[in-house]
């Protein structure tokens, strides 16, 4: 897009840019997300950005009006497998948090010099700006949503110091902590009374429409027990699930009816600076952030395809919460993946339902009879097989292909599934070239047809 298509969106409004780039008005010291509802400015007034952080490090904050910290995330780094692709989605995992810049670079196998510069060239911002905007985010939700302290909201935030997340939260939203927690009505008690007992509430942005129903009748289909469960009525389900996280474990629900622009989401975390790393794999299982009119648009040129597009626009290419969990799955099946978890899972502190274990990680399987999971467990374990946000697909793929047990069908769904790649096709569809660079988005579409 050019400056000129990038003003048009903005002068329409058209959310369908929410997330793909970021306007700022000079005159006022704010950006905005596209979409944003107030006055559109003068054209000699607007820059443009291709982050939040980009906007940030420029000096403008948040309007308040559609915060722009909250909007999809661009689907270019999904479907980008280069560095700045992988760079993005790590940086969405929290890995600048946890392990810095050094640990960053070391994963995507660059200096932190040659990654500092490849993101400044292509968003305006580096790792160290991208990881605090995201932080910023992280804090505002436990500001108004939770009771923890200040204090508390900063370190688990993942900011170094007070004096830091107060510096950060005044410059990106021009409030204090404390006003922008009164901003919404969040008094300590009752907020902490409501995380306590459903989780902190989320809004799971997306961006077009959603085909809930299709979703979640996968994830029903799918679900092993102990970690798993849908329950409710078709259209008013919930998803529930356990997550295994860097500080500790937790449960997320997420309901079917989506509310237009977001689904809404809770999650009880034994920690939380867990909160991003959670709420990223969230939205990669439920694949949030995809451009469905782009995908719709390309598939529908299909003409076994084109009228289930028409019908029931927006459908999902669903990913994995736990790319390892997955994986294992993938290869034994639902079955034997609900033994596993009963034989090895981790038991949650506090049952919540009928979710009672964590899946077990790599490492606890490598007692397992069947000797491809052994293989495939010591090699997760191992680091042999890596399936983190960041991993080098065609890389991670060959690497699957060398273990005993796994074929090239099970090695292209949990690329598609665990890595969430956007133009996979594991089942080998007739005609799927022509859907490129949606494959994955043209098998699922197949699939329902033959199911129907």
């Amino acid at each position: 897009m050019d400056e000129t298509t990038r003003y048009e969106a903005v002068s329409s409004r058209d959310a369908r840019f929410d997330g793909e780039f970021f306007f700022a008005v000079e005159t006022t010291g704010i950006y905005c997300r596209p979409s944003c509802p107030a006055v559109t400015p003068k054209r000699e007034n607007v820059r443009f950005f291709p982050t939040a952080a980009a906007a940030q490090g420029h000096g403008f904050r948040a309007c308040r009006r559609c915060r722009p910290d909250a909007v999809p995330g661009s689907a270019e780094w999904n479907a980008r497998a280069d560095a700045v692709g992988r760079a993005m989605r790590m940086i969405g995992d929290g890995v600048v948090d946890r392990e810095g810049v050094s640990g960053l670079a070391r994963r995507l196998g660059y200096s932190a010099r040659q990654v500092q510069r490849q993101l400044n060239a292509e968003l305006g911002a580096g790792p160290v700006a991208l990881a605090r905007a995201q932080r910023a985010h992280t804090a505002r939700v436990l500001l108004q949503t939770t009771g923890l302290s200040v204090t508390e909201v900063a370190f688990a935030s993942g900011f170094a110091s007070v004096r830091q997340f107060n510096d950060t939260i005044r410059r990106i939203y021009a409030r204090t902590p404390s006003a922008l927690r009164a901003d919404a009505g969040a008094g300590p008690g009752a907020a902490d009374r409501s995380a306590r007992t459903t989780g902190i509430p989320l809004r799971l942005a997306h961006r077009g429409p959603y085909a809930t129903r299709e979703v979640f009748d996968l994830l029903a289909a799918e679900a092993v027990a102990r970690i798993e469960e849908v329950v409710g009525e078709p259209g008013a389900r919930t998803y529930r699930r356990t997550l295994r996280l860097p500080h500790g474990t937790a449960v997320a629900a997420v309901d079917e009816r989506s509310a237009g622009a977001w689904l809404d989401a809770r999650i009880q975390l034994t920690d939380p600076r867990d909160l991003t790393t959670a709420v990223q794999r969230l939205r990669r299982l439920f694949d949030l952030d995809a451009d469905p009119y782009a995908v719709d648009e390309r598939l529908a040129v299909d003409p076994r395809l084109a009228p289930q597009i028409a019908g029931r626009p927006g459908l999902r290419s669903p990913g994995a919460a736990d790319p390892e969990e997955f994986a294992v799955r993938a290869l034994v099946g639902t079955s034997v993946a609900e033994r596993l978890v009963g034989t090895y899972g981790k038991v949650l502190d506090v049952p919540s339902g009928g979710l009672t274990h964590v899946f077990p990680e790599p490492g606890a399987l490598a007692a397992a009879d069947d000797p491809a999971l052994r293989a495939l467990a010591a090699a997760l374990a191992d680091g042999d097989v890596r399936l983190d946000a960041g991993t080098d697909r065609e890389e991670a793929e060959r690497a699957l292909l060398r273990l005993p047990g796994v074929d090239p069908g099970t090695a292209a769904l949990i690329r598609m599934r665990a890595l969430g790649d956007p133009d996979v096709d594991p089942y080998g569809g007739p005609g799927a070239e022509g859907w490129r660079p949606w494959r994955s988005y043209g098998a699922r579409r197949l699939a329902l047809l033959g199911d129907g």
